[in-house]
């Protein structure tokens, strides 16, 4: 059935349509904190810090912008257009967090210098303009507009709004809705995924401007799943097939990142109209991906695809858990739990931070990994594009770090909500404008031990809400000393008149656990509360015995801190294992030590050797498989080396 072009007429009752819905809009039930109002310190802070400073901030602006002058890409390799806004959002995220005048600077003179490429029609991008709407034109046209409308948001800049109005407008008359459809373009093997995540910057633009031409776009691009097309029969169907239950790896073409972009922008369209079934659609898929495609580490996909990866993960995959997938994973949490309030997905965010996001940042900060194996070694990215001297894991890896002090600590109708434990200090205020600051002193998650000390000018009645992680079974919390109960998975609601200098204690249960792999396969991996543990072979040598973990009738596996940890290794602890000689029949114990899963490898380098999930037994002697590098990046002849490029 081939689709017929909307009418005109049709095009108003679209608008009407987006007039009476917004009505409905919707408020979000967790707000992120303010720009500046988290202040990390510690570990984390240290990492956020190195990132913002060795990447973000000391990136050469003028390679990102000169594509957009040129003007001169038309094929399946042109997607310099998305490295603009990626890094810009990063930036603008990172000035947010430190809003230094230099900071400013550098945000300033890139917002100046893409404006100045826009042409009269209003075109921003890096396609040749007979190659239009083709391949990544569109994609990248959602980068720019995201990242100018992230300086509106960050710099109160008026231009770039404007900017940003003229890209769209642009847009709107190359791609008419109802005579366009958005859906049927891009690349063909994604089947229009990828320019179907414009959703999201319409939106925004929409919830910016308040013009309802944008809406209707939007609406229209949803509307668009649905109708057969030349890449596929039945259309991408993404609502539908979310709201069954379909598993990712069998909706519309399976790649994970942009898949999860336009669900990105269905929960923008879903505060805007108040249209139940976007909200449950969102959440029904990102439950999917917890059961069927998100590995251990908090990250998902082989080759860029969702590849039934919970099943799948305890396999040498070639090219594991993009780097993009990760952040794209977290932003998409990072929706999730404003929208829902559910505590579920600040744990997701904690273990893709901890885990897959951090151990994908060089130690230096200065460059990220494309893949991040579970067995293997670290690989740094190559360069997509020499002129540029970026990748899109590269440009886009910040942007995941850097969303942390809007999820660490948010705002609620009734208080604060403290997700994540971290030392540092989070100044957020009250529905009537009382500010309410919080201390954190805490090694967590090396130490289980958070103290938290409410600071206020006068006492005050408000609800401080707590995450208890769903892994935490044995929580211990007191206010002052007095006993408070909470239930792992929820949030501990402290309802109370709260005084100066009030002070939480909160103890979380770091035990050791055994994951059994959800194959079924005879492996297990061991975490300890949101962090996983990894073998690697600066701590463990090959030997010539077979080992298998020792477990309680709980799970739990006992675990020591190691006295052996070198300098560059976050967290490390031993493991008891049980060893039986291959020339022996008689059983004994000896210890093992594993380190967090970001400091697994970090040497990045080809002797640098690590794995997670450990075969039941374990031969000690096989557990490191070399040259993973050569299944990364099949075409290159010589291991990747970190650049750091600027």
């Amino acid at each position: 059935m081939k689709r017929q072009s909307i009418t005109w007429l049709g095009l108003l009752l679209v608008l009407f349509a987006a007039v009476s819905v917004h009505a409905q809009s919707v408020s979000d039930q967790l707000a992120p904190a303010p720009a500046g109002a988290v202040q990390l310190q510690g570990w984390l802070g240290a990492k956020m810090d190195l990132c913002l400073a060795k990447r973000v901030m000391a990136q050469d602006v003028a390679r990102l912008v000169q594509p957009f002058q040129a003007r001169q890409e038309k094929d399946a390799m042109g997607w310099r257009c998305e490295y603009w806004g990626k890094w810009f959002t990063s930036a603008a995220l990172g000035y947010g967090y430190a809003p230094t005048a230099a900071n400013r600077a550098v945000l300033d003179q890139a917002v100046r210098e893409l404006l100045k490429t826009q042409t009269p029609d209003g075109y921003i991008g890096t396609y040749r303009s007979d190659c239009h709407l083709g391949i990544w034109d569109i994609w990248g046209r959602k980068y720019v507009l995201l990242g100018l409308l992230a300086a509106h948001e960050q710099l109160g800049d008026p231009a770039a709004l404007a900017g940003a109005r003229r890209v769209a407008d642009h847009l709107l008359a190359e791609a008419p809705p109802g005579k366009v459809n958005i859906a049927a373009t891009g690349i063909d093997v994604l089947k229009g995924l990828a320019p179907s995540s414009l959703l999201e910057p319409m939106v925004l633009l929409y919830q910016r401007t308040g013009e309802k031409k944008y809406l209707a776009f939007a609406q229209q691009i949803v509307a668009d799943w649905n109708v057969p097309n030349k890449f596929t029969p039945q259309g991408l169907r993404l609502v539908e097939n979310a709201l069954a239950g379909t598993p990712p790896l069998k909706i519309g073409s399976p790649k994970a990142y942009e898949m999860m972009s336009c669900f990105e922008g269905l929960c923008e369209l879903y505060r805007v109209t108040g249209e139940r079934r976007y909200l449950e659609a969102a959440v029904k898929f990102g439950q999917s991906i917890r059961q069927t495609e998100r590995m251990l580490v908090g990250s998902g996909s082989n080759q860029e695809l969702w590849c039934d990866g919970a099943r799948t993960q305890t396999e040498v995959l070639e090219q594991p858990l993009e780097t993009c997938v990760t952040v794209t994973w977290m932003k998409l949490c990072l929706q999730l739990l404003r929208l829902t309030g559910d505590p579920v997905w600040a744990d997701e965010l904690e273990i893709s931070l901890y885990n897959a996001l951090l151990g994908a940042m060089t130690p230096d900060g200065t460059w990220w990994a494309y893949f991040s194996p579970l067995t293997g070694q670290r690989v740094p990215s190559t360069e997509q594009h020499k002129d540029v001297g970026l990748s899109c894991c590269v440009a886009n890896g910040p942007r995941g770090l850097l969303l942390t002090p809007g999820w660490g600590v948010m705002t609620s109708a009734s208080g604060p909500v403290v997700n994540l434990y971290a030392m540092g200090v989070s100044t957020t205020k009250l529905a009537d404008g009382t500010t309410v600051k919080l201390v954190q002193e805490t090694t967590y998650p090396v130490g289980d031990h958070v103290t938290l000390k409410v600071l206020l000018e006068q006492k005050k009645r408000f609800t401080l809400a707590l995450r208890i992680p769903a892994w935490s079974r044995q929580t211990l919390l007191t206010i002052n000393g007095e006993a408070v109960a909470c239930q792992p998975g929820t949030y501990a609601r402290l309802e109370r008149e709260w005084s100066p200098k009030d002070k939480i204690i909160l103890r979380l249960d770091l035990r050791g656990r055994a994951v059994p792999a959800p194959s079924g396969a005879p492996q297990l991996a061991v975490m300890r509360g949101p962090v996983v543990l990894a073998l690697d072979n600066r701590l463990v040598q090959p030997q010539a015995v077979a080992v298998r973990l020792v477990t309680d009738a709980a799970g739990c596996v006992p675990l020591s801190l190691a006295t052996n940890k070198p300098a560059n290794v976050w967290m490390a602890f031993d493991v008891p294992v049980e060893v039986r000689p291959s020339h022996f029949f008689n059983h004994h114990q000896l210890k093992l030590t594993l380190c967090d899963f970001a400091s697994a490898g970090n040497g990045w380098s080809g002797q640098n050797l690590y794995r997670v999930w450990l075969p039941q037994p374990l031969f000690l002697q096989q557990a490191f498989v070399p040259d993973t590098w050569k299944l990364m990046y099949p075409k290159t002849t010589e291991r990747p080396v970190i650049l750091g490029g600027k």
